[in-house]
């Protein structure tokens, strides 16, 4: 099938993915893989040529971001499990000071919340935060929105965050895993300054009527239940080894230097092993090797990857069986000025992605199911490189923070671990999530029209 009928059919598949996944709440896994069949079959291909499009695009897509995937969560699992996340945030409350509280709790958040998912992150730190609140006289309200919005900002935006690496790998950026990461940075800084400022304003105007367990909180008494953290090298190391390696890996490709010592770092710094090795300085946080540690600690990160990776893989199912159909030769056909087109696309999947958000709930899903679909459509209209691609990947992570609200499990969890009604979540976490959002797609399209 050509033209306009096949259009309508891949259309019809879009629409299948989304009001299933997010009105009748079937797994992402199953609706993207049903609506690949599907437009293979409608739009004439060969039934044989669509199990192929099928396998070869899960497989594909797994062969290049699934262990990367995997790594990344087994890392989270361990610094979360360890202590070593509470210890990252000891020592940014130092580096940033108790004067700035709620400035502090969003940098904590941020950097906790690359490795750690944003609900554990927010679970493990809400001693902290009631703590730090009745030491600096801050309300408790202002603290939980700097955190849910700090943690929620990197959780959207910067690798080796799952969501964020599996929109790498779907648009075929993994190799270029660096400059997602440096971009992924610059788009968060905003996003993470507006939900401060948000904490502040907001918040303090949020009164939470605190238990009298909470109104005794003591933050010296808090920080030394912690028990034996480990070191703050041995903390951040495997975060910052595999984000170096993967750093110097890009200055090496763009500079086109040679030799064997250079041929070695590329090796270093390709995902996978930078992640590999990022779980390797883990281990050295384990406070004992045993059957708990090794084995059931890497099974739970294992356990999160699942339907990471199984939606990952049927987005690269479901991409394949588009590009194997002559929608190609059609969008090149319309695409015309592929400058201007690529001007206007920057914001179809941040409207994609925050439909999605907000309609089913998981940022992890509305980042991989976008990144899935406009995939096939990227090379099409002259979207290609480094910092498009990056950018593409920023501009799907924007979208997927609109709006965290009742459907979102982490909304759930900082209203409660806050003490927050329902109408102050919406006025704090709501419109805290829609004000970043917005940020970061304006700070994503600025950074396309300037540098694309």
């Amino acid at each position: 099938m050509e033209g306009f009928g096949l259009v309508l059919i891949i259309l019809l598949g879009v629409l299948f993915v989304i009001v299933a996944t997010a009105k009748f709440n079937l797994h992402p896994f199953l609706s993207l893989l049903i609506s690949a069949f599907a437009i293979g079959i409608l739009a004439g291909m060969p039934l044989g040529d669509v199990v192929e499009a099928v396998n070869g695009g899960f497989g594909g897509l797994m062969g290049g971001i699934g262990l990367v995937i995997v790594f990344g969560t087994i890392i989270g699992v361990i610094l979360e499990k360890s202590g070593a996340a509470l210890r990252m945030a000891e020592v940014v409350l130092r580096i940033v000071g108790e004067k700035r509280p709620q400035l502090a709790m969003s940098a904590i958040g941020s950097i906790v919340s690359i490795p750690v998912f944003c609900d554990s992150g927010y679970v493990i730190l809400s001693s902290l935060k009631k703590a730090l609140a009745n030491k600096t006289k801050v309300t408790v309200a202002s603290m939980a929105i700097a955190l849910s919005t700090g943690l929620f900002a990197t959780h959207t935006l910067v690798p080796p965050t799952p969501g964020p690496i599996a929109a790498a790998g779907n648009i075929g950026a993994q190799n270029y895993l660096g400059t997602v990461i440096l971009f992924g940075v610059i788009v968060a800084i905003p996003a993470i300054l507006v939900g401060y400022l948000w904490a502040v304003k907001a918040g303090s105007k949020i009164h939470i009527d605190q238990s009298e367990e909470d109104a005794l909180y003591d933050y010296d008494e808090v920080v030394s239940s912690f028990g034996d953290m480990p070191s703050a090298n041995k903390s951040f190391a495997p975060i910052l080894v595999p984000i170096l390696l993967i750093g110097f890996s890009s200055v090496i490709t763009f500079a086109g230097w040679e030799g064997p010592v250079f041929s070695f770092f590329l090796f270093l710094g390709s995902p996978v092993v930078a992640l590999l090795v990022g779980v390797l300085f883990a281990f050295t946080l384990l406070p004992k090797y045993d059957e708990e540690t090794l084995t059931q600690w890497v099974g739970i990160g294992i356990k999160e990857a699942a339907p990471i990776l199984l939606i990952t893989g049927a987005g690269g199912a479901f991409g394949s069986v588009i590009s194997s159909t002559s929608i190609a030769d059609l969008i090149k056909g319309i695409a015309g000025n592929e400058v201007a087109v690529g001007a206007v696309f920057i914001f179809i999947p941040f409207i994609i992605a925050a439909a999605l958000k907000s309609a089913q709930g998981s940022s992890t899903a509305a980042i991989v199911i976008t990144s899935t679909l406009i995939a096939p459509l990227l090379p099409q209209i002259g979207i290609e490189g480094a910092v498009p691609l990056a950018l593409i990947v920023m501009a799907v992570g924007a979208g997927a923070m609109v709006v965290s609200h009742v459907n979102d499990s982490y909304f759930w969890v900082v209203k409660e671990f806050s003490g927050m009604s329902i109408t102050q979540a919406y006025k704090a976490q709501t419109m805290g999530t829609l004000l970043q959002g917005l940020t970061a797609i304006i700070v994503t399209s600025i950074l396309w029209f300037i540098l694309v």
